[in-house]
C-alpha cells in the first residue's frame, strides 16, 4: 500500500444541468462535448493554474462506447483546448465511475505522485442504452449465485424492497419529498454557483420563411424537478419492472444527460498559488454486495470509509446518497441509520436525474459549495452500483 505523504484539496468544481433523457435539453449534445464544457469551465475558475500543469485528467463514464467511447477523457481532454500535455484516462465503475475519479486524481496526490489533477465524469443517456450495445457473456451465469447480474435495476430494487419491507407508501413519500426539496433549492439558488451554463445551437425548420434557422438557448437549471408531482399522482402509477411491486417509474431516478468537473491539488501548490480550498479529499471505499440486492450496496460502503477516514456518521453534516431507487434509498438509510435530515438536502436523483458515471462528479460540486455555503464540516456522496456494489467517499469543507 503506497504511504500517503499529502492531502489533496479540491480547489474548483462545477457542472452542467442535468437535462432529462431521451428528449431533454442535451438529447443531441454529444458527452464528450459536455465534458470539454465542465473542463474548459473549471479551469476558467482558477486562473492562477496553467493548464500546461495538469498531469492528468481521470473521468468517469458508465458507459464508455460509441459516442463516449475512444477513451473519452482524452478526447473531452482535448476538445477543452488543453495542451497535449495533460493525459486523460476513462474509468468505468457503473454508478460511481464519477466518485471514482475524484478518489484516483486524489490519491496520485496524496501519495507525492502528482500535483494537479482534475476528475470529471460525463454521461448521455440519450445516445447511449443504460446497458450499452453488447451482449453479456453468459458464461458469468456458470455460478448460479451471480444471475442477480441478469436482474434488470427495477428488479433488484423490487428484491430490497422486499428484503427491507419497504412499503410503496413510503417510496412514494420519499419520492415526493426528493422534488420538493429539489424545487426549493432550485427557487433559493442553491445550485447556482455549481452549475455553469451551456449555450446549445440548434437547427430548426422557420415555417413562415421555409428555411432552416440556427436558434440558441441557455441550459443553466437541472430538468428533472417537477413542480406538479403529488402524493396522488404518484400513487396512481403503475409498478413497472413486476406486476405486484411496488416501484414505479415515479419512484425510480430519472434517466439523465450530464457532466462534472473538479480540481484537485496538493497543499505545496495551495501554498505556491495562494489558492482558497473548497475543501480536503478525506477518503474512500468500494464494497461489494449480492448482485440482486446491488441496491443496498451502500450499507457494505459507507461503513468501511468511516472505519478507514475515522469520521464517524455522527459527524458527517450531509450526505448525498444517490436515489436509484426510493426503495434502495430506504433501506441504506434504514440499515445505517441515517438521519434523514441530513440525506439529500437539496434532492436527489428521482428529482434531479442521474446521469450515471457523471453522476459522482455532479454531486462532488453539489457537496463541495452547498457545505461551504451552509458553513457545514463533512460531507459523504455515496451510491450503489450495478452488478452488486457500494461506493463512498468524504470531504471536509475548507
Amino acid at each position: 500500500m503506497a504511504k500517503q505523504v499529502q492531502d489533496a484539496y479540491i480547489v474548483a468544481a462545477t457542472r452542467t444541468a442535468v437535462g432529462k433523457a431521451p428528449r431533454g435539453a442535451f438529447r443531441s449534445t454529444r458527452p464528450d462535448s459536455m465534458l470539454a464544457h465542465v473542463l474548459a469551465s473549471v479551469l476558467k475558475q482558477v486562473p492562477a493554474i496553467e493548464a500546461s500543469r495538469i498531469e492528468d485528467a481521470i473521468v468517469g463514464c458508465a458507459m464508455p462506447e460509441y459516442e463516449q467511447g475512444m477513451n473519452v477523457a482524452r478526447i473531452g481532454v482535448l476538445l477543452a483546448g488543453l495542451p497535449n500535455s495533460v493525459a486523460g484516462m476513462t474509468v468505468n465503475r457503473f454508478c460511481s465511475s464519477g466518485l471514482n475519479a475524484v478518489s484516483i486524481a486524489a490519491d496520485r496526490i496524496r501519495t507525492g505522485e502528482a500535483d494537479i489533477m482534475i476528475a470529471a465524469g460525463t454521461e448521455s443517456m440519450s445516445m447511449i442504452p443504460m446497458l450499452g450495445r453488447l451482449a453479456l457473456n453468459e458464461a458469468v451465469f456458470e455460478r448460479g449465485e451471480n444471475v442477480g447480474i441478469a436482474y434488470g435495476m427495477g428488479l433488484t430494487a423490487e428484491k430490497v424492497a422486499a428484503q427491507w419491507k419497504v412499503t410503496r407508501e413510503a417510496q412514494d413519500a420519499f419520492a415526493l419529498a426528493s422534488h420538493q426539496k429539489a424545487l426549493a433549492a432550485q427557487a433559493a439558488g442553491e445550485f447556482d454557483a455549481e452549475i455553469t451554463p451551456i449555450t446549445l445551437e440548434e437547427d430548426a425548420p422557420d415555417l413562415a420563411t421555409e428555411k432552416v434557422v440556427t436558434r440558441s438557448r441557455i441550459v443553466a437549471r437541472d430538468e428533472g424537478p417537477r413542480a406538479d408531482t403529488s402524493a396522488e399522482g404518484l400513487a396512481r402509477l403503475k409498478p413497472v419492472f413486476a406486476a405486484k411491486g411496488s416501484v414505479t417509474a415515479g419512484n425510480s431516478s430519472q434517466m439523465s444527460d450530464g457532466a462534472g468537473a473538479s480540481i484537485l491539488v496538493s497543499e505545496r501548490v495551495l501554498r505556491e498559488l495562494n489558492l482558497a480550498p473548497l475543501a480536503r479529499w478525506v477518503g474512500f471505499a468500494v464494497a461489494g454486495v449480492a448482485p440482486e440486492i446491488m441496491g443496498v450496496g451502500p450499507i457494505a460502503a459507507i461503513p468501511k470509509v468511516v472505519k478507514t477516514t475515522g469520521i464517524g456518521l455522527d459527524r458527517i453534516d450531509w450526505i448525498e446518497l444517490n436515489e436509484a431507487f426510493a426503495a434502495q434509498a430506504l433501506a441504506v438509510m434504514q440499515d445505517l441509520g441515517l438521519d434523514p435530515a441530513k440525506v439529500n438536502p437539496l434532492g436527489g436523483a428521482i428529482a434531479l436525474g442521474h446521469p450515471l458515471g457523471a453522476t459522482g462528479a455532479i454531486r462532488t460540486a453539489t457537496i463541495t459549495h452547498g457545505l461551504r455555503r451552509r458553513k457545514q464540516k463533512y460531507g459523504m456522496v455515496s451510491m450503489c452500483v450495478g452488478t452488486g456494489m457500494g461506493a463512498a467517499g468524504i470531504f471536509e469543507a475548507m
